[in-house]
This record gives structure tokens, sequence and C-alpha cells, in this order.
């Protein structure tokens, strides 16, 4: 184990995501991206929806992480996330259709459209297709 790793656990309610020493996590919370390394400042963080990068000794994966919550110690972070998936996990078709009807939904601002909920729905589609990106 290199001096420059921590401990990084990402736990969604159907499996332990990943679990594994890294140099480096990327990931957007509510208050904006977030970059992680070792020795951090102490933190808990609400996340929003994005794509996690995980930085490994000599590669670096990513993810979709939808919303949850970040506990960040000196040499440990913990991610609950409500959704995670890996790029093969995603069905791209299906998340620009998501895309498209969340969009069609905030521009039309029909009275009885909750605008909260397709905005996160918005987000949700678009951190997918971002994390299946090549």
């Amino acid at each position: 184990m290199a001096d420059n790793t921590f401990k990084l656990r990402i736990i969604s309610p159907e499996r332990m995501f990943y679990e594994g020493e890294v140099v480096m996590l990327e990931c957007r919370t509510t208050e904006g991206e977030i970059g992680i390394l070792k020795n951090h400042v102490p933190l808990t963080a609400v996340l929003a929806p994005g794509v996690a990068k995980i930085r490994e000794a000599d590669s670096e994966v990513k993810a979709a992480l939808i919303s949850g919550f970040i506990e960040i110690l000196q040499d440990e972070v913990t991610v609950l996330a409500e959704i995670a998936e890996w790029p093969d996990e995603i069905d791209v078709k299906r998340a620009e259709e998501a895309r498209i009807r969340a969009e069609r939904r905030l521009a039309e601002k029909a009275a009885h459209t909750n605008l909260a909920r397709a905005s996160l729905a918005l987000q949700r589609s678009i951190a997918r297709i971002e994390a299946a990106k090549k």
C-alpha cells in the first residue's frame, strides 16, 4: 500500500459497490465538485447526481453516483449512495430518453409539473450519460 492512498468504500442499498485503496476521489456534492486526497480535512457532505472519478495507483475508473452522503476522514472515505452504477451497467438509450422527458417538463412549466423533481431527473440522466461516455 502506497503512502498516498486511502481506503474508499462506496455502498448502495443493493451492494458494496466499491472497496479499495485509492489515490484520489472526485465527486459532486450539493456545494460543488470536490477532490479528495489522503489527509483531507474531515467532512460530511450531501452528494448530488454526478460522475465519480476514482483514481487508483495505476488507473482511473468512473461511475455514476446518484445522491447520498459522503463521510471524509483523514485516511478513509465512505460514500452512501442512493444509486451507484458502472458505465457498462448504464442503459444510455434509457438515460437519453429520461433527459429528453425532463427537459420537456422543465420547458413546459405546467402547473401540475413538479419542477424540482424534473430538475433532479435531468441531473440523474446527465450523470448517467456522462459516466457512460468513453
